[in-house]
C-alpha cells in the first residue's frame, strides 16, 4: 500500500526516502541492463525511473512493440521485472510527451501527420516554432487514449499494490514548457474557442464586453482578435489567458489521470513534471510552477516534481535552490511532499566541448539541500547514457536517429554510454548512500524553520505570454521580471540563508495568511500586485503581522489599472521611480535604525512622502528623498526598502529582528559561504552543512541558544558538506552528537564517515564499545566518548563495534 500523507511517501506503512536512477532501456542493447543496473546500486540507489518513448514503441501508426519483438531493448516489461529482480523499485514515464531530446518530444510522426489541426499556431497565426501539441484536441486524446490502453497493459500489472514494483506513473512530461520557451501560446481554432468558453463562464455578459469589446461568438473574429490582440484589452488578456492555461493544463492532466485508472492504474501517486530551471539558475523556475500548480493540487493522489538543472551549488545559486523548493512546497496541499524528478547530476559536459565541468560537491550539495528541505523521492536524471538508434524510415531530418543528440546520449552522466564511470560518481555515490543510511529517520523528518516565510505569488511568474507589439504587456512583464527574482533573490535570499535563517515559504495570492501562522514574511514586489494580493497583506498586518518588502510599493493591479491599497495603509504616498542614467548615478544613505552604513551606489529607487508614524532607514544621497521606511502598521509592523541594495547580511537580519525573526541554528564564521538547516522528529535531530567554498572553515554551533557538539570547534573542509545527528538512536545506542556523520548501519555497528583532525563521537547506551586501535573511549556518567585517532584527510571511515 503507498500513502501520500503528512509529506512523506508512505509504503506498507514506512515512511520512505526513494533514490532513483534515469536508465533509459530503450537506449541499451539487452545485454547491458544488468551492468547499468548494477552501477546504480552500487551508487546506493534504491529504483530506477525511465521514459517510455511512443515514437519508439509505435513508429507506424497500429504496429505498437512492447515486448521487444522488433528491437530486443524495447521489451519494457522484461525491464521493469529485470529492476524488480534486483529488489528495485519502479518510476515509470510514460509520455505521451517524454522530451529527452527526442525527435518530436518522444511523439511519432504519424500523429501529426494524421490531425494537422494539433498544431498549434501562435500569435498573429505564425506557425510554431516547437513541436508542441494542442493537447485538448479530440484528435490528440483518441490516439494518447489508444497509446496508454496499450502502455498501461505493460504497467499495471507490475504496480507495487499488484505486487509489483511501480511505486509512481509520471503523466505527460513538463507540459506548457515548450509553448513558454516560444512565447507560443497554442492559439489553435480548438484552443481559442474553448478560451471563449471559459472567459464566457468566468465573467458576466456586461464585464466581459467591456474587457473584449468584439463578437466572442464570432469565430473568424474571435481568432483574429486573440491572436492579433489590440493594445485597448492586451493587459487583460495577458492575465485571463495565463489563468485559462492553468485549467487548461489541469483539465488535460485529469483526461490523462482518467485514461490510465481505466486502464488499471490505481493506488499509485500520479506525478507531475516541472520545468523552468535554465542556465545553471533557478530564476524562471516558478514560471512552471505558475503554469501547473492546478494541475497537480485538483485532487488527491498527485506529487508534483521538479525538474533541478543546476551546476555546481554555490554562493552566488544556492539560494535558487533553496527559494524552488519552498515556492513547490508553498503551494502544495498539506498532504504533498517535495519530489525532484529530473535532479541534474554528472560532469555538465553536455555538448561534448569540455566548456561544461560541474565540480564533484555539485549532486551532493543538491541532494543534501533537497533532502534537508523535505525531498521525499530523488531522480538522478541521466544516471547512465545510451545510443540513439535509427529510425527505420528516415525523415531527412539531417541523422535519421531517434533523437537530436546524435548516435551517442547521455555523455555528461556519471555511467557514459559505454558504461564507464566519469569522475562525479564516486562523490555522488557517496552522498546518496550517505542518504539511505539513516533513510528511515529523514524520511519522517521535516526541516525546523525559524518564524520567517518567503512570499510566493504565482501570478509574478505567469509571465510565458507576451504578444510581441504589446506595450502593454511589455511594461508589466518587464516591471515584475526586475523585482520576482534577481533583486530579491540575489540580495534577500541569499543575505538571510548566509545570516543562518532557515524559512519555509507561503503562497499569499491563494492560501491564508494568518501571523499566528507565518509571523513574517519577506515580499518582493512590483510596481503592479493583485488587488486582493494588496487587501491580504493589509489585513495581515493589521493583524499583527510583519512585511519585510523588497522591490516597489505597488500602485497599480496586475492589469494596470491603478490601485495602492497597501501603500495607503503604510501611511506613504509614493512618487515616481527613478532609474540611473548617463551622468547621474544615485546612491544612498541609510538613516534610523539602519545607519550608520557607508553610501553606496544603486540604479534604481521608489521614493515617498511619508507620515509622522513613518520611520525613514534608507534616503536618496543628495536628494535626501525617502526610499525605505519602517512603519507600525495596526498590530503589525512593516519595513520597506524600495531600491536596490546589496547582499548586507547585517541590515537584513536587523530587519527581521525588527519583526520578531532570529535564527535558531547559529555559526561563527566571519567568512561566511556556509548553508545551514537541521531536520528533526522529535528529539532526534540531523544538522546540515554545506561549506560552499573552496576552503576550510573553523566554526562553533549554537541552536537555540545552546551551544552544540558541547562547544566544540569543528572545521568544515572545503566544499564538502556533513549531516551530524543529534540525539539520533539506532539499536539501543543514540548519538548524542557526533562530528562524524553516519554512512552505515547495522545491528552490532555503526559505520561513521570522518570530517575532523580527530572526530568526537558522543553515545549514550548501556552497551560496550568494542575496542579498537582506531579510538579512544572515555566514560563520562551515562555517556560514552569516542575520540577518532584517524585524521579524515589521511582516512575517513571509522567503524564503532558493540559487544552483543
Amino acid at each position: 500500500m503507498i500513502e501520500i500523507k503528512n509529506k512523506q511517501i508512505i509504503i506498507d506503512g514506512k515512511p520512505v526516502l526513494i533514490m532513483c536512477g534515469e536508465i533509459h532501456y530503450y537506449r541499451l542493447e539487452r545485454k547491458d541492463w544488468q551492468d547499468r543496473i548494477d552501477k546504480l546500486k552500487d551508487a546506493g540507489c534504491n529504483a530506477v525511473a525511465t521514459y517510455v518513448p511512443w515514437l519508439c514503441h509505435e513508429p507506424v501508426e497500429g504496429q505498437i512493440d512492447l515486448d521487444g519483438h522488433t528491437r530486443p531493448e524495447l521489451d519494457l516489461g522484461a525491464f521493469i521485472d529485470l529492476c524488480e529482480e534486483n529488489d528495485l523499485y519502479f518510476f515509470v514515464r510514460p509520455g505521451p510527451f517524454i522530451m529527452a531530446e527526442m525527435k518530436n518530444e518522444g511523439i511519432p510522426y504519424w500523429v501529426y501527420e494524421k490531425h494537422p489541426e494539433i498544431i498549434p499556431v501562435g500569435w498573429d497565426g505564425n506557425d510554431a516554432t516547437t513541436p508542441t501539441i494542442d493537447y485538448l484536441a479530440p484528435g490528440f486524446l483518441a490516439e494518447t487514449k489508444k497509446w496508454y490502453k496499450a502502455i498501461i497493459g505493460v504497467i499495471a500489472p507490475r504496480l507495487y499494490t499488484n505486487n509489483g514494483k511501480i511505486i509512481g506513473v509520471q503523466l505527460d512530461n513538463e507540459i506548457g514548457m515548450l509553448s513558454w520557451v516560444s512565447n507560443c501560446p497554442d492559439l489553435t481554432e480548438h484552443v481559442i474557442e474553448d478560451f471563449s468558453g471559459w472567459l464566457m463562464e468566468k465573467y458576466d455578459a456586461a464585464t466581459l464586453e467591456s474587457r473584449y469589446p468584439f463578437d466572442l461568438s464570432n469565430p473568424e473574429v474571435r481568432v483574429s482578435s486573440f491572436r492579433s490582440p489590440s493594445e485597448q484589452y492586451a493587459a487583460e488578456l495577458l492575465r485571463d489567458l495565463g489563468h485559462y492555461m492553468r485549467n487548461r493544463f489541469a483539465r488535460y492532466v485529469a483526461v490523462l489521470r482518467d485514461y490510465a485508472e481505466e486502464y488499471g492504474v490505481k493506488d499509485v501517486p500520479f506525478i507531475v513534471n516541472i520545468h523552468g530551471t535554465g542556465g545553471g539558475r533557478g530564476l524562471t523556475y516558478p514560471i512552471g510552477i505558475s503554469q501547473l500548480y492546478e494541475s497537480y493540487t485538483q485532487d488527491d493522489g498527485y506529487m508534483s516534481g521538479s525538474d533541478i538543472y543546476f551546476g555546481d551549488l554555490d554562493v552566488s545559486t544556492f539560494q535558487d535552490l533553496y527559494l524552488i523548493n519552498g515556492f513547490m512546497d508553498a503551494v502544495h496541499n498539506p498532504d504533498q511532499p517535495l519530489t525532484s524528478v529530473e535532479f541534474n547530476c554528472g560532469d555538465g559536459n553536455f555538448g561534448e566541448t569540455y566548456g561544461g565541468r560541474y565540480d564533484v560537491s555539485a549532486a551532493d550539495f543538491k541532494t543534501r539541500m533537497c533532502v534537508a528541505q523535505g525531498n521525499r523521492l530523488i531522480n538522478y536524471y541521466l544516471f547512465t547514457g545510451g545510443y540513439n538508434y535509427q529510425i527505420d524510415e528516415a525523415t531527412g531530418d539531417g541523422n535519421g536517429r531517434i533523437a537530436s543528440t546524435g548516435e551517442r546520449h547521455g555523455f555528461a552522466a556519471p555511467v557514459n554510454p559505454e558504461g564507464k564511470l566519469n569522475y562525479t560518481f564516486p562523490r555522488m555515490a557517496r552522498s546518496i548512500r550517505t542518504m539511505m543510511a539513516v533513510s528511515d529517520k529523514l524520511a519522517a523528518m521535516d526541516e525546523d524553520r525559524d518564524p520567517v516565510s518567503f512570499a510566493f505569488i504565482p501570478d509574478y511568474y505567469m509571465t510565458e505570454y507576451r504578444y510581441p507589439s504589446s506595450t502593454k504587456m511589455k511594461d508589466i512583464i518587464d516591471n515584475i521580471t526586475m523585482h520576482r527574482g534577481a533583486g530579491a533573490w540575489e540580495i534577500m535570499a541569499r543575505a538571510i540563508l548566509l545570516a543562518s535563517y532557515r524559512f519555509g515559504s507561503v503562497d499569499i495570492q491563494n492560501k491564508e495568511l494568518n501571523p499566528e501562522v507565518t509571523p513574517s514574511i519577506i515580499v518582493p514586489s512590483a510596481r503592479y500586485m493583485d488587488r486582493e494580493v494588496q487587501e491580504k497583506l493589509v489585513k495581515y498586518l493589521q493583524d499583527g503581522g510583519g512585511v519585510l518588502l523588497y522591490g516597489e510599493v505597488p500602485t497599480f493591479d496586475m492589469e494596470g489599472k491603478p490601485f495602492q491599497a497597501l501603500a495607503d495603509e503604510l501611511g506613504v504616498e509614493p512618487f515616481e521611480v527613478k532609474f540611473n542614467k548617463h551622468g547621474h548615478n544615485m546612491s544612498l544613505t541609510a538613516d534610523g535604525w539602519a545607519a550608520p552604513r557607508p553610501e553606496i551606489r544603486t540604479y534604481f529607487t521608489q521614493t515617498f512622502k511619508v507620515g509622522e508614524n513613518v520611520q525613514p532607514i534608507m534616503r536618496v544621497t543628495e536628494t535626501d528623498e525617502i526610499c525605505g521606511f519602517d512603519v507600525q502598521v495596526g498590530k503589525g509592523r512593516a519595513i520597506v526598502l524600495s531600491t536596490a541594495y546589496r547582499c548586507d547580511l547585517d541590515l537584513f537580519k536587523k530587519a527581521l529582528e525588527h519583526l520578531g525573526a532570529t535564527a535558531g541554528l547559529t555559526h561563527d564564521c566571519e567568512y561566511h559561504g556556509i548553508f545551514s538547516t537541521s531536520v528533526s522528529n522529535g528529539d532526534e535531530r540531523f544538522i546540515h552543512l554545506l561549506n560552499l567554498d573552496g576552503f576550510d572553515k573553523d566554526i562553533h554551533l549554537t541552536h537555540d541558544g545552546v551551544k552544540l557538539l558541547e562547544g566544540k570547534k569543528i572545521t568544515l573542509q572545503s566544499k564538502d558538506g556533513v549531516m551530524l545527528p543529534v540525539n539520533v538512536t539506532y539499536h539501543d545506542v543514540t548519538i548524542a552528537y557526533s562530528t562524524a556523520e553516519i554512512i552505515d548501519v547495522a545491528a552490532d555497528a555503526i559505520e561513521f564517515r570522518l570530517t575532523q583532525s580527530a572526530d568526537t563521537i558522543c553515545l549514550v547506551t548501556k552497551r560496550t564499545v568494542a575496542k579498537s586501535d582506531d579510538f579512544t573511549v572515555e566514560k563520562l556518567g551515562d555517556r560514552t566518548v569516542v575520540t577518532s585517532k584517524k585524521h579524515a584527510k589521511v582516512d575517513d571511515k571509522l567503524v564503532v563495534r558493540f559487544d552483543r
